[in-house]
């Protein structure tokens, strides 16, 4: 039944085996996988007609589950093992962290099928929340599938030996605040782990008591430098060491490891292409305008710095402080710009962005591109959108499931997908960074 997957060029199928899942157990049973759904679980019904959500299925497998949550009209569990039917997109988990460390859970299935069936869940995400079609041209671009993540959040814990401290790093625990040692990070850039295994223990050793732990937020610009920052981390350290800068399409942007920023460098360029193509797109058409780039929830003023050489008038709105500090570096004049004429017209504002459209309603086709944290935009912003005469809308998602949630409430107001391209930054786990371009 379990037979060798021995196709050139991709690994071999494991053979069935338990999974290293700890939460408690409350009861087992064996259930089909039906589908896949977001969050990288396996779909299955129990007999009762509950849907039980499975970690580390895939669709068609007979697996035995063990529930480890459990509500009225559905239940949540792991696959304990595969019984018939194995995937033949299964294969081996490469770190052995897997199933114990809260990243990383789709290491069980094979890298070049990831891409696939995240693409198949959002399709039907949109059907079943929007009650929309993503285009036929919906497609998800990829890059390396290990090694590639930039920024990282670890757990430095410290022990003593004798006279000596000892540094060691882990990830939080599935479900837990618990941590997971590892000693190599397969999804980490090598400039991160080889920060790790040498120069930060020097750094973290005097940092706090033996016995404690704190999180380090990690940064490697693709350069090779990185950049650390933990919560009370002293302002000449902060500036010294939390500052960087990072090259992207001849832009140098800055930023801190303290604040968000894209966790993959190497994709990141793919997004730009593909953002810089829609407005091209919005301006040759008419449905937007060069005489205004609007960037919501801007963060750092990536957007906005990567797209500033196409307008007149350049808004960033971002309610963070220390990210509106990074968008006015990131916007001025001197950062790869050749058009003198834009200098004077950017306009870093601090409020929250859904407060800022109410108050200035655009009676310009101006361009607007926006990027909201997981929970979306707020319904104020969406109704300030749809009361403005923005025709055109880029909007970049980190949740599909809220970017469904508000493409419906968008259709409602008469704006219609143009595009539809998607990225995965997180190559090993369900998340998938989405771009629509919407218009009316």
């Amino acid at each position: 039944m379990f037979r060798r997957y021995d196709k050139p060029g991709r690994p071999r199928r494991p053979s069935p085996k338990r999974h290293a899942f700890s939460m408690p157990v409350r009861e087992v049973f064996e259930v089909r996988i039906e589908k896949m759904v977001q969050g990288g679980e396996g779909m299955a019904r129990l007999a009762d007609g509950r849907v039980c959500f499975v970690a580390g299925a895939l669709p068609g497998e007979l697996c035995k589950v063990a529930v480890t949550f459990t509500k009225k009209d559905f239940s949540r569990g792991h696959v304990v093992e595969v019984l018939e039917g194995a995937s033949p997109d299964r294969v081996e988990a490469r770190c052995p962290l897997y199933g114990k460390c809260g990243g990383c859970s789709l290491q069980h299935l094979d890298s070049e099928k990831q891409a696939e069936y995240l693409a198949q869940v959002e399709r039907e995400n949109f059907r079943r929340i929007a009650r929309i079609e993503l285009p036929e041209s919906f497609t998800v671009h990829t890059g390396p599938a290990w090694g590639y993540r930039n920024r990282a959040r670890v757990v430095v814990v410290c022990d003593q030996a004798g006279d000596k401290p000892i540094v060691r790093f882990g990830f939080r625990k599935q479900e837990s605040n618990s941590v997971a040692l590892f000693k190599n990070c397969p999804v980490l850039t090598p400039a991160l782990n080889e920060f790790l295994q040498g120069k930060a223990r020097e750094i973290f050793a005097g940092k706090f008591r033996p016995g404690r732990e704190m999180e380090v937020n990690l940064f490697d610009n693709g350069s090779g430098e990185i950049s650390y920052y933990y919560e009370g981390m002293p302002a000449s350290e902060f500036s010294e060491n939390a500052v960087s800068v990072a090259e992207i399409c001849g832009k140098k942007i800055e930023a801190d490891a303290s604040v968000f920023f894209q966790s993959n460098l190497e994709l990141l360029p793919a997004l730009v292409k593909s953002v810089r193509n829609a407005v091209d797109e919005g301006l040759a058409s008419g449905e937007s305008s060069d005489e205004w780039l609007i960037d919501l929830f801007s963060g750092v003023g990536f957007f906005a710095a990567m797209l500033m050489d196409k307008f007149k008038r350049v808004t960033t709105v971002e309610r963070e402080e220390k990210c509106l500090q990074h968008a006015k570096v990131n916007l001025s004049v001197t950062n790869g710009t050749t058009d003198s004429a834009i200098n004077g017209k950017i306009e870093n504002v601090s409020a929250p962005a859904e407060e800022w459209l109410a108050r200035n309603v655009m009676d310009i086709p101006a361009t607007l591109i926006v990027d909201p944290p997981r929970t979306g935009l707020p319904k104020e912003a969406l109704d300030a959108i749809a009361d403005s005469s923005v025709n055109r809308l880029i909007y970049v998602s980190c949740h599909p499931v809220t970017l469904a949630r508000d493409t419906a409430l968008l259709a409602e107001k008469g704006f219609k997908i143009r595009r539809a391209e998607a990225f995965a930054f997180y190559p090993q786990t369900p998340h998938l960074e989405m771009m629509l371009v919407l218009a009316r």
